[in-house]
């Protein structure tokens, strides 16, 4: 698990392709404090496993699943990625809940000067904007953010200057493509909610639905 908050910048070094697959090394140095083979890092939001460290630096792989559902492919060498650890009991939540587990990838559609921020808007599929909640929570390539507003198809972040200057969201232009991960509390409501009155009726305990919160009041 993350919260969203990005802890450096790293930057691509080598990048080996297979069929489906990539195999990353990036050059990094805070997210190497503490990292051990086989931890996580977060990179642009993506959930990798360490498989080699070294004193400037750590490899990763990122799988065909991992290739088809973000920008991932899209990366060579000299690009700037965000890098998180994963979260340990020790840690501040100091964003939201992330899993690092992508739901899919929007596009940017207009960048605007807003004062001292900068307003991003993005148009995403029906799949991720049915999550998508206004004053809700997001990640974009790793970056826990805010949904100041929200469109049919289409939703507003807006990035204040210190989010600009420790990630690598205004390096993005108007027509990249950005990972996007839902907050998953809206996906567990969903699934919890979308048991049908058949399958209620094989439970041997009380479920939670929307039936059960209608005849309790909810």
């Amino acid at each position: 698990m993350f919260t969203g908050i990005i802890e450096e910048i790293g930057t691509v070094r080598n990048i080996v392709k297979g069929a489906r697959s990539i195999q990353l090394a990036i050059a990094a140095h805070k997210v190497l404090e503490g990292t051990n083979l086989g931890d996580s890092i977060a990179v642009n939001g993506v959930c990798l496993t360490v498989t080699k460290l070294g004193k400037d630096g750590f490899t990763a792989d990122v799988m065909p699943e991992s290739m088809a559902k973000t920008n991932m492919g899209g990366l060579k060498p000299g690009d700037r990625v965000n890098l998180e650890r994963a979260l340990t009991l020790a840690s501040r939540l100091g964003g939201h809940i992330v899993s690092g587990h992508i739901d899919g990838v929007g596009k940017i559609i207009s960048k605007e000067k807003d004062d001292n921020a900068v307003r991003v808007t993005l148009t995403a599929n029906a799949k991720v904007m049915k999550y998508i909640v206004s004053e809700g929570s997001v990640a974009l390539d790793g970056v826990s953010l805010t949904v100041a507003h929200l469109g049919e198809n289409d939703f507003t972040v807006s990035l204040i200057p210190h989010t600009a200057q420790v990630t690598t969201l205004l390096d993005k232009k108007i027509g990249d493509k950005l990972n996007i991960e839902n907050d998953v509390v809206g996906k567990y409501v969903e699934r919890l909610l979308g048991f049908s009155a058949k399958d209620e009726a094989k439970e041997t305990k009380p479920s939670l639905s929307l039936s059960f919160l209608r005849e309790n009041g909810f």
